[in-house]
Order: C-alpha cells, then structure tokens, then sequence
C-alpha cells in the first residue's frame, strides 16, 4: 500500500486509549468527529483482556466492519534491558520481543504501574506498557497523556451480541478461502498479524 501514497502522506497519527484495573484492560482507538483523507491506511483495533482468566478479545476494524477474535492471553518472552527513559512522569525500562528473525519489538514500561498490560494487547511484564515500537519503526506507540482513574467496569468489557466469535485458526481459514486467490490477498493473514 506504500506504493499508493504520495510521500508526504507515509506518517498517519491516530490516538487510542488503555484503560484497566488491576486484572482487566481495554486498548481502544478514539475517534475523531473530523473525517480523514487516509483513515484506511491504517488499522484502529481494540483489544480487551481479562489476566484473571487468562482471555483476550481482539475487535478487528476491517473494511466497515468488526471481527471478532477470541484467544487466550499471548505469552511472550521479553527480554529486560538496562536501557530507561522517561515518558511523561514515569520512569521506564525497555524490554525487547523478538517475535521471528524479522520482527522485532520493543516496549518501554512503567513498573510504578503495577498492572502487566499494554497497547495492542502486548503484555506480561512487571508494570503497564508506555511505550511500543517495531523495529522499522513502522508502528509506534507512546502515551501522551496519563490519569490516574477507575475506568466503568462496561468500558472493560465488550459486547459482542449476536455477532460470530472467531478463533485466530478460524479467522486464518476464513480469510484463505476468500482472498488466496487475489494479488493482494495470499499474504493478508500473515500481513494482518505481522507484529502481534
């Protein structure tokens, strides 16, 4: 898709929210009521998880419409560095995820915020993710604004109705079977989840 935008137009902010207590979170974009040029160039995902029964809903925005993909918490092995930074008052340590030979995260966390939750549904370490990076720096995320606050227990939750619930297997299959055959389509699955 890189090849479809003009120059100037190869960095896209959008602005989420990470709400949570000390066992459930949610990562939610916030919307805008000004419409964008580019709003599809870029995914708004949110992602709810409960650490005391170990489950994660993922609600994907894809093309108008939400999926819904239900999994267990992911476990990753992090590696904690000497490297610290501060993002706003807090002081941060990194810690490094390699996912595969390619893909490479790094995550700045706060151990004063005692909940092991983050952006994206990246967790498990000992305090709240600040900050999230790959290593192209083609995702990027950092907190700007931090309030100490006791989020609604609705807001934690999500309501799926009547909606279809997808295991990652589920969701993989699905969208083999309609898209394998396009240009564009072999590698989505792959594409979709790249870095998480």
């Amino acid at each position: 898709m890189m090849d479809w935008l003009p120059e100037g137009s190869r960095s896209k902010i959008d602005k989420f929210e990470l709400l949570f207590n000390d066992t459930a979170s949610v990562f939610r974009p916030i919307e805008s009521d000004v419409p964008e040029k580019m709003s599809w160039t870029t995914t708004k995902n949110s992602v709810y998880q409960n650490t005391k029964t170990d489950e994660k809903l993922t609600v994907l925005a894809m093309y108008g419409q939400n999926i819904y993909l239900e999994d267990s918490i992911s476990k990753r092995q992090w590696k904690v560095t000497e490297s610290k930074r501060y993002i706003n008052k807090y002081h941060c340590r990194k810690a490094v995820y390699e996912k595969n030979d390619s893909t490479r995260i790094y995550a700045w966390f706060a151990v004063e915020l005692e909940t092991p939750t983050g952006p994206e549904g990246f967790c498990g370490l000992p305090g709240t993710i600040l900050g999230l990076a790959t290593e192209d720096g083609g995702i990027i995320y950092f907190a700007k604004e931090i309030e100490l606050i006791q989020p609604e227990e609705e807001d934690l939750h999500c309501k799926i109705g009547k909606n279809k619930v997808y295991t990652m297997d589920e969701l993989k299959q699905e969208i083999e079977d309609k898209f394998s055959n396009s240009k564009w389509g072999k590698g989505m699955f792959q594409e979709m989840f790249r870095w998480l």
